[in-house]
This record gives structure tokens, sequence and C-alpha cells, in this order.
């Protein structure tokens, strides 16, 4: 995050006397990455943060990484799938992850959570397929829709609560800083004027929450594996005033402008985010190549140090047959991937498309979870094949 803001009251100067009416000094907060050289915010509390009543047993929150999982392109079909839970923490099912980002669906039926959550060791990136509602968190209120993108910076207290409606999400946890790519950047931080998206388009918390009720208040804090029950005798939404870079925000992948060429731009063009070894890509609607004998289709190509991982969210893929929305493709690292027989030609022509998805481009390889295995498609390592996906010329993986 590259802007400042603040909410709320606060003193004039840091780490200076800031009293409440009673006389006794509100609770200073510093919340920051990198040590002291990242960004970071200043919270000011009614309590200190730091006042546990009690501590609960630790609950199991893992996955299991398949194992025997050949070398081959994947596709995972969900939109189908019986994969829903009952509340934002038990719907959320890990799909594929390594030792920097880890990527889950999550269809949650619970409109509320009873609880507050934070991520002790990674940054959130929530992205909103289906739904809306509203992000509560020690910052403020920031209102979500479908196709935002919601940062959520580690260590964040927070809670989502959900409008009527059916809720899709796309979650991907970074064990890194969740930055905007460098190179759409100035040495100030400001985003410049070729970047697909600016500031006016980032959207901060707005209103601070003011929970004044006692009683007993869980936090569940995800970390090695494990969520870690903590309580409270007030709630966490007790700051009266905070300023600083370090905060959620959200980014509509709707206000994202895509960059064209007169011939196909690589997929950097549509970077979101960047975070050590992976990127965040939006495709969105966008004019063709201009070029008189410009191929729209992408080309063929051999990821030979990344991992390729798109999630199909709207719209019809050019390149791609047989996939629907909410499903991923897995191209690993070491094997060319390419458009489907007949997609090359019959891009040829056409000016512009309409499709939305969203790419997670890794630098090191992805392991699959075994409740990815189960929602695997066995016919789509074979599905280049000129019959196509189920016919007569198709394998099935497992042969």
């Amino acid at each position: 995050m590259a802007y400042y803001h603040k909410l709320g009251t606060f003193p004039q100067k840091r780490h200076t006397q800031f009293r409440q009416e009673d006389g006794s000094l509100y609770a200073e907060q510093l919340v920051g990455t990198l040590g002291f050289s990242g960004l970071s915010s200043l919270l000011y509390h009614k309590n200190p943060p730091t006042r546990i009543t009690r501590i609960g047993e630790p609950i199991p929150y893992a996955h299991k990484i398949a194992e025997g999982i050949k070398l081959a392109p994947h596709h995972l079909k969900t939109l189908d799938q019986t994969i829903t839970g009952s509340d934002y923490l038990n719907a959320r099912k890990t799909m594929m992850l390594n030792n920097d980002v880890a990527i889950s669906i999550c269809n949650p039926s619970e409109r509320k959570m009873d609880y507050y959550y934070k991520n002790g060791h990674a940054d959130e990136v929530v992205f909103v397929h289906e739904g809306s509602g509203v992000l509560l968190s020690q910052m403020g209120k920031l209102e979500f829709r479908e196709g935002d993108y919601i940062v959520i910076p580690r260590t964040i207290i927070h809670q989502f609560h959900f409008n009527d409606g059916p809720v899709r999400l796309l979650i991907t946890e970074s064990f890194s800083p969740i930055e905007t790519p460098r190179r759409y950047r100035n040495h100030f931080g400001q985003l410049l004027e070729h970047s697909p998206f600016c500031e006016r388009d980032i959207r901060a918390p707005h209103e601070l929450i003011e929970y004044t009720e006692g009683g007993e208040h869980l936090v569940q804090i995800k970390k090695d594996g494990l969520l870690h029950q903590y309580y409270y005798d007030f709630s966490p939404f007790d700051v009266v005033g905070w300023d600083g870079y370090f905060y959620p925000y959200a980014l509509s992948i709707y206000d994202f402008e895509p960059i064209t060429g007169r011939i196909h731009q690589p997929p950097p063009v549509h970077q979101t985010f960047e975070a050590h070894n992976f990127v965040i890509c939006s495709f969105v609607p966008r004019l063709f190549d201009y070029h008189p004998q410009a191929i729209p289709a992408p080309y063929n190509h051999s990821n030979v140090d990344s991992d390729e991982v798109l999630y199909y969210v709207a719209g019809d893929f050019m390149s791609r047959k047989g996939v629907d929305r909410a499903s991923f493709t897995v191209h690993p690292g070491g094997i060319p991937h390419g458009p489907h027989p007949g997609t090359v030609e019959a891009s040829i022509g056409k000016k512009e498309t309409h499709e939305y998805a969203v790419m997670i481009d890794t630098f090191k390889p992805l392991y699959l979870t075994e409740e990815a295995v189960g929602l695997m498609d066995r016919n789509y390592p074979m599905s280049w094949l000129e019959h196509g996906p189920g016919g007569s010329r198709a394998a099935d993986l497992s042969d």
C-alpha cells in the first residue's frame, strides 16, 4: 500500500500523551512489517491490546498435501461441488500451496462471524467472486462487492459480514507483504500514469467502529497450522483513531484498465499485485491486438521457472474449451502449455474479449492438496488432442 490514510482522533505527535476522558492514557500500538522498516500504522486503543483474559486450546487447521501427483496440467472444477462450510473459517478449503503462497476457495453459508479473526502469518487477498457485505476491522468499515480484491495485511483483526445471497471467495495467502507492482510506482511510492489502476481506485476503511459492550470476545489467530484461541474482556474494535500506511483496502477488478498493443501482450501487462516469488494478475474485457496479421490467442509457452494458475471468473475464455467459471487451471513449470485446438484460428479477426479471470504465477512449484485432487478433471491433460476432452483419443490422468 502506498499512500497515507487516517481516521478518528490521535495526538499531534507520535508517542506522546493522549488521554481519555477519565484521565487514563489511550494505549498506543504500532502495527507494521519488516521490523521497523516496512509499512506501518499507529493505533490508539481504549484498552491495552496486550490484556488477554485467557488462551484456549489451539484447534488444528491445516491441509494435507497430495502425494504422487503426476507432472501434468490440471483442471480443478469447483463450481458444482458441495464444498461450502458453516462459517468463514470452516468453509475455507486450500487447493494448492508452497512456502510463499497458499490458494484457497471459500463459500461460507453463515452471514456473520461470531468471533474475530486474524492471520498471524500471512497477508490475505480475498477476491470476491460472488457476494457483497462489509469488512469490519480495527481500522474501521470497508464495504465490498462482487469483483473486489480485499487486501488484509497480517495481524489485522477483522470480521466479515456478508449480505444475503451466494458467497464465493478466492483467497490468496502471502507469506510476504502484498504490494502494488514496482514498475508502476515512482520512487515516492505513487502509482505512475501508465499504471492500469491508480489511488483513486483504491478504497480504504472510512468509518471507525465503536463497540462498548462488555463480555468475552474471542479472536482466532491462524498461525503454524493452528487456530489459536485468544479471549479478551473488551472488543478488539476499541480503536479511537489511527494513521499510517498499513490497513485493509479494496480494489475492484472492474476498475483495472487493460494494457493492449498491436501484437499479443505477455501476461505481465495484467499484473495487479506482487509479493516474494509470486504475482497476481487480472484478465479483464479488452480490445484485441490491432496489427493486421495479429493472432489474438496466446502463443504456446513453457514456464521454465514458474507455475501458472488461472481462476475463471466470468465470460468465455478464448484459449480454453470445457472450462467453466470457478474452475482452476494449473500449468506447472517444466512443460509447455498453450491454446486448445481450434482456438488459435478462431481468434483471428476477433476484435475484443469479455472474459474475467484471476491469474497467480508462482516462481516456486505449487503442491496440490488432497481436497484439490477430489475436484480434478482427469481428462484435462489430454484435452489438446484434436478430439478434445472425453473424446476417443483422450486418456485418463490416472492411466
